[in-house]
């Protein structure tokens, strides 16, 4: 069964971090790209970042560069999305997804899989 499960969310006040996880059954992670994406009440889905099976990164926003990063960690199949410098607006649901294709995209319709999300609040 391909499964995702995500953890590591919480309260944080703003300037904080975080570092979430998503932690895949089912494939081998490291042979595929993953997205992260995040969601607020009553707004779009929207993605975050991806990592590429080869390694690379892919930030969608300018306001997410410099303070979100994605990392790998193959022996627990296993990818981190380190969040810092968190402000009121990041708040929201964050998910990790697998696409179609092993391709990232910025569409959350090419990914196929997805974890059930968790929880990043930013407050003071």
């Amino acid at each position: 069964q391909l499964q995702l499960v995500e953890s590591g969310g919480g309260l944080v006040q703003p300037g904080g971090s975080l570092r979430l996880s998503c932690a895949a059954s089912g494939f081998t992670l490291g042979n595929d790209a993953i997205g992260w994406f995040r969601q607020a009440p009553g707004k779009e889905r929207e993605v975050v970042l991806c990592i590429t099976s080869g390694g690379g990164i892919v930030v969608y926003a300018d306001s997410m560069k410099g303070r979100f990063a994605v990392s790998r960690d193959n022996a627990k199949n296993t990818v981190y999305l380190q969040l810092n410098s968190l402000q009121p607006e990041d708040t929201a649901v964050y998910f990790c997804a697998r696409p179609a294709g092993s391709l990232c995209s910025r569409a959350a319709v090419y990914y196929e899989y997805w974890g059930q999300g968790t929880q990043v609040t930013v407050s003071s």
